[in-house]
């Protein structure tokens, strides 16, 4: 149901630091005129642990208005907590979301029945699409791909963004699941290879400013153009890894910012990008003509 290019969205703040909802709108459209296939508000890319529940569900609602109908939003609705993770959910497609961003649960550290009992008891309470988001690097939990299959079955877990940088658990979740799940690259550096394993898309930062670039990737690889495709993938390389020198999401806001789109600053504990990385991220965005 959700693949190719999905975006993980940056949250713009406003100079003084709230959510600048006009600029997100411009966001949108410049999603859909690039033919970008999903939105994702309140992920990690948007700053999503500093932002309240009201700032998100506002959040929630300017991106499912601005898109209106045009564009699928998922909305990014995870947390530690399933009690707020299942709230949040609920109040999302309530606004009209068309799916829902779980995120393993982080500082918890629950076994593999907790995250199974996690993820089943959002799925089992609202009717709406969820996909399964693992991220070990920043949560200290991984869901193994065993337990991916045993969610698979449940006819509202639809995808897995997958960002544990290990290829191998990919491919025995397509092993394991086969079509009833979709696999999503959560890291754009490894989308390619993901892809080549089962994958069907990626939920993406690069994508923030590239996004035509991801998805002629994307359609190469599926029109077996697979040297095209690593052609794409080996353009992208040095921005995709430019726009993580730094903790995410600082380097692709700042990159934002020098392209003039004007996504303002970071809410602490986020910081501005230092400013021998800065420097290389100018470089480096001059060397792909994204500023002058």
């Amino acid at each position: 149901m959700f693949q190719g290019t999905l975006i993980a969205m940056v949250t713009p703040f406003t100079r003084d630091g709230e959510v600048n909802h006009a600029r997100v709108k411009e966001l949108v459209e410049f999603h859909v005129e690039k033919g970008t296939n999903g939105l994702v508000p309140s992920g990690t890319t948007g700053e999503s642990p500093t932002l309240s529940g009201a700032e998100k569900l506002a959040l929630f609602g300017t991106v499912i208005e601005a898109a209106a109908g045009r564009i699928p939003v998922i909305a990014g609705t995870g947390n530690y907590n399933t009690r707020e993770s299942l709230e949040m959910t609920r109040s999302a497609k309530n606004l009209g979301a068309d799916a829902a961003l779980v995120i393993t649960p982080y500082y918890n550290k629950p076994t593999q029945e907790g995250l199974y009992r996690h993820f089943m008891t959002i799925a089992d309470s609202v009717d709406l699409p969820l996909i399964v988001y693992n991220v070990p690097g920043r949560t200290s939990v991984n869901i193994l791909p065993e337990t991916v299959a045993r969610l698979a079955d449940h006819p509202n877990i639809v995808a897995v963004k997958e960002a544990s940088g290990n290829l191998v658990q990919v491919s025995r979740i397509h092993e394991l699941c086969g079509d009833k799940i979709t696999i999503l690259s959560g890291d754009d550096g490894l989308l390619l290879p993901i892809l080549s394993v089962g994958g069907q898309g990626v939920i993406s930062v690069t994508g923030n400013i590239v996004p035509d670039r991801i998805n002629s990737l994307i359609a190469a690889f599926e029109q077996g153009n697979h040297r095209e495709a690593l052609v794409i993938h080996r353009q992208l390389a040095d921005l995709n890894r430019i726009l993580f020198i730094e903790t995410n999401p600082i380097p692709i806001k700042t990159a934002m910012n020098m392209m003039g789109l004007e996504m303002g600053g970071f809410r602490l504990p986020l910081c501005d990008l230092s400013p021998q990385n800065r420097k290389k991220l100018e470089e480096t965005l001059r060397r792909y003509e994204l500023i002058s």
